[in-house]
């Protein structure tokens, strides 16, 4: 008995893996002919869409994917192939803000800040994606990531009826780990578009691309939103956070049933906003939120 359990678990470990990367090649096959991996390849479109990702490792080492994503970038934009910059990341913790950090380092390339637009609420490659055509409104765009990222982002993107291509810039030695992991990352996107119907998690005001915009001196790129919508996604980030610690704390006893029992340290503490825009950010040094 326990013999034909063990046996049928087997069995059936290894079928949700032969279906986990069935899927995976599925995904990598429907959307090969949309890729370019030089950049006298590339097709000509206004917007090239940077997806971003940390520029360190939590050790201080810095992150190659990034290098090779604003390489590519550099690329693109000195060819010719793209005319503006649309760089989407995450800037969701205080500390941490992936456009700006892309930004700073395409100016020092020799790009103009008019031809880069900041998109702050890329929190996820869906969210990058959609809200390239729902707030940018630009439906055929050139999206500049790895090749593994541009399957997922350009499976995506036709999903939602988007007309894209993707610039598969080089990938660091330790591709094989991220590899793996990629593959998890593409049934996470299956769900949410397939069952959860998933949709962006913040979404603002219509922003074309190009657009007739009043830049002050001391600006650091295009807002995404505007300020009452950053407000209102940080107490919505802070709502989230502190329902998630709530939950946590169920399982604590309470300190007055046990006189002798330690104090229970407050999880909470402040909760971290999603800043605006401001030049005094500095460069994070964390690990990769995505690739």
């Amino acid at each position: 008995m326990i013999k034909r359990l063990i046996v049928s678990f087997i069995g059936i470990v290894v079928l949700m893996l032969i279906v986990a990367i069935g899927l995976d090649r599925w995904i990598s096959w429907k959307t090969k002919d949309y890729i370019y991996d030089e950049v006298q390849q590339l097709p000509h479109r206004q917007v090239g869409v940077v997806l971003g990702t940390a520029k360190y490792y939590r050790t201080g080492v810095i992150n190659q994917y990034y290098l090779y994503r604003i390489q590519g970038a550099i690329n693109a934009y000195n060819s010719g192939k793209v005319k503006y910059l649309l760089l989407s990341g995450d800037n969701a913790l205080q500390s941490y803000n992936e456009p700006m950090t892309m930004r700073r380092d395409l100016m020092a390339a020799g790009i103009p800040s008019s031809d880069i637009v900041l998109d702050y609420a890329g929190f996820r490659t869906l969210d990058s994606i959609v809200r390239t055509r729902k707030v940018f409104d630009t439906n055929d765009f050139l999206i500049i990531t790895q090749r593994f990222h541009c399957e997922r982002a350009l499976f995506i993107a036709l999903h939602m009826g988007i007309q894209a291509q993707c610039f598969a810039v080089p990938s660091p030695k330790d591709i094989l780990t991220v590899r793996v992991r990629e593959i998890f990352a593409r049934l996470g996107a299956l769900n949410d578009l397939y069952i959860l119907n998933r949709q962006p998690r913040f979404l603002g005001p219509l922003i074309p691309i190009p657009a007739v915009h009043h830049i002050p001196e001391d600006a650091q790129g295009y807002p995404a939103v505007t300020p009452e919508q950053v407000v209102t996604l940080q107490h919505m980030l802070a709502a989230e956070k502190k329902a998630t610690l709530k939950k946590k704390r169920v399982a604590v006893p309470d300190k007055s049933l046990d006189p002798e029992a330690p104090a229970i340290p407050d999880l909470l503490g402040k909760p971290e906003f999603l800043p605006l825009p401001d030049s005094s950010t500095k460069d994070p040094v964390i690990p990769p939120a995505r690739k």
